[in-house]
């Protein structure tokens, strides 16, 4: 596609144009009533579970009309809402008020009041050592000595005289104060005569808060206005396809509210599911394995208090001020598959969702979904050994019907068990079966070499040091599924690599058809493991939740909304931290008590006087302090910003969404004449670039340009300002992104990175083309960015060295496009200069290794420089992936 850079190419390359896949309006357009079409869903048939089918009620209509007043078009979206449970504002007693009435204003303390502290600065030398530095108390005591006896020339003292001071005036903070209770519980059933297990004899504490009082408070929390869904709907696409993304645009919380609604007394009201989860976590390895079990809730821990407000209606504030009748249900329960194993009664190795047989559970033939009934008929008319044996039921164990309510696991079913469990253990086992240990082991040391040759990407984590490594975390897992296909090609069978693309299609693919067409893909290619003996059965229950997964989207929205990974993440800062500030000796309640309460003070005092107008600060503490700009009034000391280091990571921009950008960074790294930036990049002709651009942008309007032609052309040999990266904003809400989806990657040309080797990234080009390949995007690799003024002209410019495709369609095992560095007739690079606005975001590559063993000489910095070949990386992020 780039052998050359004739006029026409060079034109289309530089048109100042964005790709229309990237764009993303939101704007509230004039609403046509619409139908979307019944067929245009996907049919529950083909799958293997019995029960209705949720747009059953449709079946016989010829379309489905929604009431007025019950639909929006949003942008690209046409969006219903269930018309029962409208959310309707009340007064604090639940009478129906006017629902354009503005809300009471909210009761501020003034900010003066930094009651229990003297002042603000009292309060900020709490909250450091407790909160932020988490430094002992000791420490503390140290610290606040050396501090007084600073002050004794001063006849002056510090707010604290030590620790227990601290601790006490932190106890002392009363907002949001929703107190811990506790009590105790141990086994009263049978017990045997001899070698009783231990936990029949153990006594447990369980702690807990009123779940009445925490729900008012979360609710009622300003933070959460604006991004709280209070009406089940749902999302079609322009083409009538059914569109899910969060936990209310899925088919159980509109089955929720259609049977909430059948009591017309309820109508108005707004349903809030309560997503519970739970997880098992260890705070001590070496001394004894002390084990605790917290339960997390998206809304409130699910107690006898408010078992009332399923049925009738409660009345609580919520963060836009206004009162409403809520209706509680119990939603979706979070947790590994071991856990969920202990809740739902079944037993190990079995599915927790459907009856398939333990010895063959992706066998062909049909499975019913399990449900409280069946179970409840079995359990009654079968022996114990028998539902044990071939129903997987643990027949002792009394549960509700759970098994519905048990949500997908995306870290622990598909990164750390099929992705590394399974696969990358398989890989390490074929090659020891194929080739014998030792040679299997200098095999694995190269795939190691490729991983760490990897150049480096905003938002990829390297490894320098391969894959090998003893501890893997969840965020290692889902680095090295982005890079590890085309470690492996060429040292496995083409079935392996295939298996490894239909799975992570799977993991990245937005269609639901394609999601099974890669499912079956996957189940069709995994075959290799069993013939060449690595595996002798898939009967693995966390590959088989695979094949739970289209019906899950379908009843709760997206899964990375019901992760495990949501619960973990928070067992550093709920239970580990909180450990470490006990005593160790009945840790629990000092846990519950001196950790998360205190901590929890600390914050709500600090998110308060965050809401209030902080130009009004206390003399004495804006006299002393200068506050950062991120915060304004506040003293951040060694507190990390909402940013990440350029380059490294992406990062998050709040906001709505915006059109795709590029931008050159605000300070450039020098100034000099065009010709010296030529002698830089070792490029003779390259007055003649600039020269043969400035014709090309002369002419961007003109639908049959001239030809260029150097000698009447007007030439340019003023300065330039070079940079050292260009900032990408585009909307990608797959990725981890703003409120409005926007997000922003930096895309760097520099001779030296970090005082190193030369960083030059890959970028997506839009040429403004009709072609199937890549959306009509090119691939080239920048080697400056740089900007000048020409007469009244401002241009902002990158110097790129073009890819060309190798093949007009993408490599057909592992599913990515394959480009090469682009050469003229005379074999010089083919180099232009573009306009910066013809930038979609960066481009990730990866090279074609082969089957040689890739030299240590090769590294992330020097990989763009010596391979014929590359791949380009589609599983870089989901971004990429939906574009490319």
């Amino acid at each position: 596609m780039f052998k050359n850079k004739s006029g026409l190419t060079k034109h289309t390359c530089t048109q100042h144009t964005r790709a229309s896949c990237n764009r993303q309006s939101f704007h509230q357009a004039a609403p046509q009533i619409r139908s979307p079409s019944p067929e245009a869903r996907f049919d529950y048939d083909h799958m293997d579970f019995s029960g209705p089918n949720p747009d059953a009620r449709f079946e016989d209509q010829e379309g489905f009309v929604p009431e007025d007043g019950s639909w929006v078009e949003l942008g690209p979206l046409f969006r219903v809402f269930h018309s029962s449970l409208t959310r309707l504002k009340c007064d604090a007693e639940g009478n129906i008020i006017d629902q354009n009435a503005h809300p009471s204003p909210r009761t501020d303390t003034s900010l003066d009041n930094w009651t229990p502290y003297e002042s603000r600065i009292a309060f900020e030398t709490a909250e450091f050592p407790f909160s932020q530095n988490q430094t002992s108390a000791k420490q503390i005591d140290t610290l606040l000595d050396l501090w007084a006896a600073s002050l004794i020339k001063h006849n002056d003292t510090p707010p604290f005289t030590g620790h227990r001071d601290l601790y006490d005036t932190i106890d002392a903070t009363p907002l949001g104060d929703i107190p811990w209770k506790t009590f105790s519980m141990s086994y009263n059933g049978a017990k045997s005569l001899h070698d009783i297990p231990p936990w029949m004899d153990a006594t447990y504490d369980v702690w807990f808060r009123d779940p009445h009082l925490l729900l008012h408070d979360m609710l009622g929390n300003p933070d959460f206005d604006g991004e709280m869904e209070y009406v089940p709907y749902w999302d079609y696409t322009a083409e009538d396809k059914r569109c899910f993304k969060n936990f209310f645009s899925g088919d159980w919380a509109w089955g929720q509210a259609d049977l909430i609604a059948q009591n017309e007394a309820n109508h108005g009201s707004t349903f809030m599911p309560l997503i519970i989860g739970s997880d098992k976590t260890t705070v001590s390895v070496a001394t004894g394995h002390t084990e605790y079990h917290p339960l997390y809730i998206s809304l409130a821990k699910i107690f006898e208090a408010i078992k009332p407000y399923m049925n009738t209606p409660d009345v609580a504030q919520f963060p836009d001020g206004h009162f409403r009748r809520v209706i509680y249900g119990l939603g979706p329960y979070i947790a590994d598959y071991l856990e969920q194993v202990l809740l739902s009664g079944v037993v190990q190795g079995w599915c927790l969702k459907c009856l398939a047989d333990q010895r063959d559970l992706d066998g062909d033939g049909p499975c019913l979904r399990r449900c409280k009934k069946h179970r409840e008929l079995l359990v009654e008319e079968l022996e114990y050994k028998k539902l044990w044996e071939e129903y997987g039921i643990v027949g002792d164990v009394v549960v509700t019907d759970i098994h519905e309510l048990i949500s997908p696991d995306i870290l622990h079913q598909i990164i750390k068990g099929t992705f590394k469990d399974h696969l990358v253990d398989w890989v390490e086992s074929y090659l020891k079966i194929t080739h014998g240990t030792s040679r299997a082991a200098q095999i694995m040391d190269d795939i190691d070499n490729r991983i760490a040759a990897v150049s480096s990407f905003a938002g990829l984590q390297r490894f320098p040091e391969g894959h090998g490594f003893k501890q893997w975390t969840g965020d290692d897992s889902k680095a090295l599924m982005k890079v590890y296909l085309p470690a492996i090609r060429g040292h496995v069978p083409d079935e392996v690599v295939r298996t490894f693309s239909a799975f992570l299609d799977f993991c990245y693919i937005d269609d639901l058809i394609q999601l099974q067409d890669a499912l079956d893909r996957f189940h069709r290619y995994r075959e290799i493991f069993k013939t060449t003996g690595v595996t002798l059965s898939f009967s693995l229950p966390r590959q088989h939740s695979l094949n739970h997964y289209l019906l899950l989207i379908w009843q709760f929205g997206a899964p990375n909304g019901l992760c495990s990974s949501i619960t973990e993440s928070k067992h550093i800062k709920a239970v580990k931290e909180t450990w470490r500030r006990s005593s160790r000796y009945k840790a629990l309640g000092q846990m519950m008590l001196e950790g998360s309460c205190l901590s929890e003070a600390l914050h709500k005092l600090r998110k308060r006087h965050c809401k209030s107008n902080s130009d009004e600060d206390d003399d004495e503490f804006a006299n002393n302090v200068a506050a950062p700009t991120d915060q304004p009034g506040f003293l951040n000391v060694n507190e990390p910003k909402h940013r990440s280091i350029e380059g490294e990571v992406g990062e998050t921009i709040d906001g709505p969404a915006e059109e795709a950008h590029v931008d050159l960074a605000a300070t450039p790294r020098c100034r000099c004449d065009v010709r010296a930036l030529g002698n830089e990049l070792e490029l003779p002709n390259f007055q003649q670039m600039v020269q043969e651009f400035l014709h090309d942008q002369a002419h961007t309007a003109d639908p049959d340009p001239p030809v260029f032609d150097p000698a009447s052309a007007p030439l340019f040999s003023g300065k330039v300002s070079i940079f050292n990266s260009a900032a990408a904003e585009f909307y990608a809400p797959s990725d981890l992104s703003g409120t409005g989806g926007m997000q922003r990657e930096h895309i760097h040309a520099v001779s030296s990175w970090h005082g190193g080797a030369p960083c030059h990234n890959c970028v997506f080009v839009n040429m403004n083309t009709d072609t199937n390949i890549m959306n009509g995007l090119a691939v080239a690799r920048v080697l400056c960015f740089f900007s000048f003024s020409n007469r009244t002209s401002f241009f902002q410019c990158a110097v790129v060295w073009w890819f060309s495709h190798v093949l007009d369609a993408r490599d057909l095992d592992t599913g990515m496009y394959v480009v090469a560095p682009a050469t003229l007739e005379d074999d010089t690079p083919d180099i232009s200069i573009i306009h910066i606005d013809c930038i979609f975001h960066a481009a990730h590559l990866i090279p074609v290794y082969g089957s040689n063993m890739l030299p240590r000489a090769i590294t992330s910095h020097n990989c763009y420089n010596v391979f014929h070949s590359y791949f380009v990386n589609k599983y870089a992020d989901h971004h990429t992936f939906e574009i490319v």
